[in-house]
């Protein structure tokens, strides 16, 4: 069965968590999503990625009963997988929100972690409550949350396990927006679809100066932009751009 599925529409990639009822994380899907990212990524119709669990959940973590059966051998092998699933998400080179409803726990607030930016439903809770279980996060919460966040945040959520609600989350940092639970796919999917019509390598650059930045030192990353902004240079969309601020005025150039 089809864990995941992947609808374009206007630019938009749609990754659709798809493993009612509460779209647990299992190994299928984990692997599914990599296939995905490697997808958005080469995709000339898509621009701009939505990661989307449903109108009830987004996911509620791991499959719990799936790891309870693996031993220290077998996730040895099996963590590298898990978190090269959420890395190939996080390095789509093109923007990432991600629609968060209901439970967004574990696994899944990992996810949502990924993306570049997070819209939340009034109802959603997040959180890594994964220290219940005798455990840490495995794919990257203990690294993308305090870049989120901050050291001292994240570690509360990763030193007590608790659930934040949405407004809370808000306030943090961890998400971004918080709607109505029936518009966070629309919205999601409109700022989406927003980005899709800006040029892409641009948004590319500017994904990659930013997240290189953030892992490296400041001269590295700004190496990074200054090589960027210089290659900009060479490409359509930097003709186009400049040429309608010149032409018509600022914010009306329209990309390829």
């Amino acid at each position: 069965m089809t864990t995941v599925h992947l609808e374009v529409a206007d630019g938009v990639g749609t990754i659709r968590l798809d493993r009612p009822p509460m779209n647990a994380l299992d190994i299928e899907l984990q692997d599914r999503l990599k296939d995905l990212a490697a997808e958005v990524t080469a995709r000339d119709d898509v621009r701009a990625v939505v990661l989307y669990g449903g109108e009830k959940v987004f996911a509620a973590g791991a499959d719990i009963k799936e790891m309870q059966d693996m031993d220290h051998t077998a996730m040895v092998v099996r963590s590298r997988a898990l978190q090269e699933s959420f890395t190939a998400i996080a390095r789509v080179p093109k923007p990432v929100v991600a629609a968060v409803t209901g439970y967004a726990l574990g696994g899944g607030c990992e996810l949502a972690l990924c993306a570049d930016f997070r819209i939340a439903a009034d109802n959603a809770k997040l959180g890594q409550p994964e220290i219940l279980l005798g455990l840490i996060p495995g794919a990257g919460g203990t690294q993308r949350l305090p870049r989120l966040i901050g050291p001292s945040k994240a570690k509360d959520l990763l030193f007590t396990g608790r659930m934040v609600k949405a407004e809370e989350a808000l306030a943090i940092g961890l998400v971004d927006r918080v709607v109505p639970a029936a518009e966070v796919y629309e919205q999601a999917h409109t700022w989406a679809a927003r980005l899709a019509k800006g040029p892409a390598l641009a948004l590319r650059a500017a994904k990659e100066a930013v997240d290189t930045g953030l892992e490296a030192d400041i001269d590295t990353g700004l190496a990074v932009e200054r090589t960027w902004f210089a290659g900009l240079f060479a490409t359509e969309d930097r003709e186009r751009g400049m040429r309608s601020f010149v032409e018509e005025g600022p914010g009306k150039a329209k990309f390829l």
